[in-house]
């Protein structure tokens, strides 16, 4: 018998029908012997829904107690299904109990709409656990110090299952979404994507971060932290599925160490069309400059990523970096107004046309040449580089975005993305 963490995302969740799915499937595993504990996000659409009314009547300048106001009612739509699923699990003859964050309680800092989850006071669920209870515990939420309902940002519920998992030292914890695993690359973009069997956390958190969607970047840290082994598979297989054949299936998440890993130099392929460049000309080439231009930068609470400082010429150089593409209008101004006075820059440009595309492995590490591969393969297509970050398992590059489909087809096809794990 083994404790195990059932995640379903919005779409799971999203029909009567579907909950009675979850029930079916949950209420298998505790018949095979698993203790279960369940998180579901919202019904899918029912966030948006909330949200959307709230910004209906929102004040014109909203402040912290509207961001309290926002948690306040963005956190039922999980309430709401997490009591929807007990019923249904009732109804499947299984003992079941819904409990909201608060409950628990999911301890987070008071950081309202982006709370982090600081302690989970496990005690109540493992008494229910003891009496062979199905425990149903909201995703997304939170409470604070102070008392107040807190949420975890968007894709919260991912963070909240492997948080849950950890402090309950689960011994997997299985997230069920609308993909069957995690992929080479999107298999919307390259039709030969592969499922990956296994995939390192570490890889599992570049892609996170450079773009792949299939995990919350917040889970899978909080899973490498507190080693809670995380699989990524199908809600919309059949609930009756053999129950070994599905313990088995989508993605395990796992530790290098793992000697079943899949030996690829390059696991994935990510991308990002979320991007924008900025460069800064003609800045004085001089000590203190970085800090001078991304501090301010940093203070408007503005995220960089790639950054590039030119050679010096004639004791002036150029600047370059990229921010979120939503970001990019607010930076640009904010560049204008209080950096470039007094910094003596001659012009800010600005593209907001890129993408970043970026190959992720393990096997980096200990195989050479693999960046230079990848700008060969680039260039055979004619697609220019524009910007250049890596680190130890990735490389990226900053590209015209309409070629961004044409390298990631080149690079996947380069490195044998599409052929079958040796």
């Amino acid at each position: 018998m083994a404790l195990i963490v059932h995640k379903y995302g919005g779409t799971s969740m999203g029909s009567t029908e579907r909950i009675k799915n979850v029930a079916k499937r949950v209420a298998k595993w505790a018949r095979a012997g698993h203790q279960m504990i369940v998180v579901p996000s919202a019904m899918s659409g029912e966030t948006n829904r909330l949200l959307g009314l709230a910004k209906e009547l929102a004040p014109s300048k909203p402040g912290e107690a509207h961001g309290r106001e926002l948690d306040m009612l963005a956190a039922t739509g999980e309430q709401a299904s997490s009591a929807l699923l007990a019923i249904a699990l009732q109804a499947e003859g299984m003992e079941a109990v819904s409990y909201a964050g608060w409950q628990v309680s999911v301890r987070t800092d008071n950081s309202y709409t982006k709370a982090r989850i600081e302690s989970i006071d496990d005690e109540r669920v493992r008494a229910d656990l003891d009496a062979g209870k199905v425990v149903v515990i909201t995703g997304f939420q939170g409470v604070d110090d102070s008392g107040n309902i807190t949420t975890l940002g968007r894709g919260g519920s991912d963070t909240s299952a492997v948080a849950i998992a950890a402090a309950m030292k689960a011994h997997e914890c299985l997230i069920y979404t609308d993909v069957d695993g995690v992929y080479t690359t999107d298999p919307r973009v390259e039709p030969d994507a592969r499922r990956l069997s296994t995939v390192s956390f570490e890889e599992m958190l570049e892609m996170a971060s450079l773009g792949s969607k299939v995990l919350q970047i917040r889970s899978v840290e909080f899973a490498g932290k507190y080693k809670v082994p995380l699989r990524v598979l199908s809600s919309f297989t059949p609930w009756d599925i053999d129950i070994n054949e599905e313990a088995k299936s989508g993605t395990l998440i796992t530790f290098e160490e793992d000697e079943n890993m899949e030996q690829a130099v390059v696991s994935g392929i990510a991308f990002n069309r979320d991007e924008a460049k900025i460069s800064v000309l003609g800045v004085p080439d001089k000590p203190g400059i970085a800090y001078h231009i991304l501090g301010a930068v940093a203070d408007a609470n503005i995220e960089v990523d790639v950054i590039i400082q030119n050679l010096s010429k004639d004791g002036r150089t150029d600047f370059s970096f990229t921010v979120h593409r939503n970001e990019y209008a607010k930076t640009v101004d904010l560049l204008q107004s209080k950096v470039m006075p007094s910094l003596g820059a001659t012009e800010i440009v600005g593209d907001t046309k890129i993408c970043k595309v970026s190959i992720v492995g393990i096997g980096m590490r200990s195989h050479v040449g693999v960046a230079s591969k990848m700008f060969r393969v680039l260039s055979e297509e004619g697609i220019n580089i524009q910007m250049i970050s890596t680190s130890e398992i990735k490389t990226s590059v900053v590209i015209d975005e309409k070629y961004m489909e044409l390298a990631v087809r080149a690079l996947h096809k380069a490195f044998d993305l599409d052929q079958p794990a040796a």
